[in-house]
């Protein structure tokens, strides 16, 4: 295979038709009139006068020069000649997220005929094909096409919008720099780093869809709310049913102007247990079909041993906490919520919330400034406004964590034990503004959430598809986990059960068949969603003289074609200049 490493060296091949001008272009003869031929010397065809265009004369001195621009226009494209064994390797980056699947067929297509344009000279060329979410294994790597475009039929981009940096630069550690890079996407771009070329296979897709969904509670109903988007420039007129396991409702017509946002809501099916929203199909179906189940919090019993000045706080607490209900049975409550008797300092062994209690009632506010630790239940919370009295102390233990002082008195220190959790409050409430604090009652809320999170007990949710998901179970027993599709087919199962599945999907978790989550698995990615900026463009395939380098040779009869240069050159001449006159 011949390579030309400067292909612009054979616009000396426009010294061909200079040549033959220039011999098209015969000097006119002068007449000499004699009487006698015998004095008459050989003529030459020297010009009088003026030029005129006659029939080409072929000459040695012709063939010579054309010969001599052919010898250096091919000198000048720098011929290469293919090395034997030499490999082009090629690393490409797929675009994982979900919109690739609309363009998945489009995109194998695209990529089959482009990637032998980026072979170059080499003899042989290689494939590594990734996909840009990280930590994901290779799809394929070897040298067939055919063999890449039967992977590529299995592959399910289903990832959320990902940064292509990090395998982009993996791809380029693979191939190394005389390699090639490419990244497969449906969204052009201005530039990519490490040097990769773009191949987008995108379009303008007309969408709409689901967007999320929220529950409330009216006149002893549930009731559910989702948001429908129309990502498209123009008005989409679109049906919409609910469907469950024995029936559906009549499609309902709806009409969404460009890029607007509408709320469906209904009441929850009476008994049902999985639901779907469904909208008319279109080329993005992740969207089209919500799944629902009605959602179910853990429930958490509260247990109040507090005086009856405490009263007003715990129903603030209940108002505040979903599924929260009160006991009277402390053996049973998942929280309590008590004080700290002077005369009676044990304090209770499961999960409570403590207060001082002081009837002294005579102390000073403390002074000095407040000080909050970091710590995931004082996130973001203010506490410079509050203000406390001296009381007494709660016996504070050297495994105690302190997340709030005042000056070098702890005023909150959360107190961890094997299994159990305590909030304890250096202070009586009655003697500060804490209930008038929002980072109290916040701060109350989420040591109680807390407490739900690790409970081991039966919820129902609605999930997105990747949402992280926090089961907790009994230790050193296996989890069954079942996955059905929309139609209710079985799905494989789940290999995680950290994350929710990449599809929409119903999804259960159990423990010796007890349920610990029931959960409708949704899309909502409106990036994804969103095609408005998806478009095409071709990559540059040209190979760059770094490849060229590695995988030719140069001509090694190089110089043989300047030696004949020079030769013809100087036949050239001496026929050239015999004839000139004398």
């Amino acid at each position: 295979m011949l390579t030309l490493a400067n292909p612009l060296g054979l616009l000396a091949l426009l010294g061909i038709p200079a040549v033959l001008a220039i011999h098209f272009l015969q000097r006119k003869a002068v007449e000499l009139p004699v009487s006698t031929l015998f004095l008459l010397d050989r003529t030459h065809r020297d010009a009088a006068s003026g030029r005129r265009l006659e029939r080409i004369i072929p000459s040695i001195p012709l063939w010579m020069q054309l010969l001599a621009v052919l010898l250096l226009a091919w000198f000048l494209a720098e011929p290469r000649l293919q090395k034997s064994g030499s490999v082009q390797r090629i690393a490409v980056v797929l675009d994982s997220s979900a919109s690739m699947g609309v363009f998945k067929n489009d995109a194998i297509a695209r990529l089959a005929a482009e990637l032998p344009g980026f072979q170059g000279p080499a003899s042989t060329i290689e494939f590594t094909v990734i996909e840009s979410a990280p930590n994901r294994p290779r799809l394929y790597a070897g040298s067939s096409i055919d063999e890449l475009k039967t992977v590529l039929e299995k592959w399910q981009p289903l990832d959320g919008l990902t940064d292509p940096t990090q395998a982009l630069r993996l791809a380029r550690s693979l191939v190394s720099r005389e390699g090639t890079v490419i990244y497969l996407t449906d969204t052009p771009a201005d530039s990519l780093p490490f040097e990769a070329r773009l191949i987008a296979v995108g379009d303008p897709v007309e969408n709409v869809g689901f967007t999320g969904v929220t529950f409330a509670t009216e006149e002893g109903a549930l009731v559910w709310r989702a948001l429908v988007r129309n990502y498209s420039k123009t008005a989409a007129d679109r049906t919409w049913s609910i469907q469950t396991a024995t029936g559906g409702t009549e499609p309902r017509k709806i009409r969404l102007d460009p890029g607007a946002l509408i709320t469906l809501q209904s009441a929850f099916p009476a008994d049902a247990k999985n639901v779907r929203l469904v909208l008319t199909p279109d080329r993005f179906p992740m969207d089209d079909t919500l799944p629902l189940v009605a959602p179910k919090p853990k429930s958490l019993a509260l247990f109040t041993a507090t005086s009856p000045a405490f009263a007003d706080l715990t129903e603030k607490l209940l108002r505040a906490l979903d599924a929260a209900v009160p006991t009277n049975d402390a053996a049973t409550a998942d929280l309590s919520i008590t004080s700290y008797d002077p005369l009676d300092p044990v304090l209770p062994p499961g999960n409570s919330v403590i207060f001082v209690e002081d009837s002294t009632r005579s102390g000073a506010y403390l002074k000095g400034g407040i000080l909050a630790e970091p710590h995931p239940l004082l996130d973001s919370l203010n506490w410079q406004s509050l203000l406390v009295r001296e009381t007494i102390e709660l016996d504070r233990l050297p495994s105690d964590t302190v997340i709030l002082w005042q000056d070098k008195r702890p005023l909150i220190f959360l107190r961890e034990k094997a299994v159990t959790r305590q909030l304890c409050f250096n202070f009586d409430l009655h003697l500060s503004n804490a209930s008038n604090q929002p980072a109290f009652i916040v701060l109350l809320h989420r040591f109680a959430e807390s407490i739900r999170e690790a409970k081991v007990a039966p919820t129902s949710a609605n999930l997105e598809t990747g949402q992280p998901i926090k089961i907790t179970s009994a230790p050193d027993l296996p989890l069954q986990i079942a996955a059905t599709d929309l139609a209710g087919k079985p799905l494989p199962i789940p290999s995680s059960t950290s994350l929710a599945p990449a599809t929409p999907c119903f999804l259960t978790i159990r423990q010796n068949e007890t349920p610990l989550l029931d959960a409708a698995v949704f899309f909502a990615d409106t990036r994804e969603a969103d095609f408005s900026a998806c478009g095409k463009s071709d990559p540059a395939a040209n190979a760059n003289p770094s490849t060229i380098e590695r995988h030719t040779q140069p001509d090694p009869l190089w110089r043989v074609w300047i030696l004949l240069l020079i030769a013809a050159l100087l036949v050239s001449w001496k026929f050239t200049a015999g004839r000139a006159t004398p």
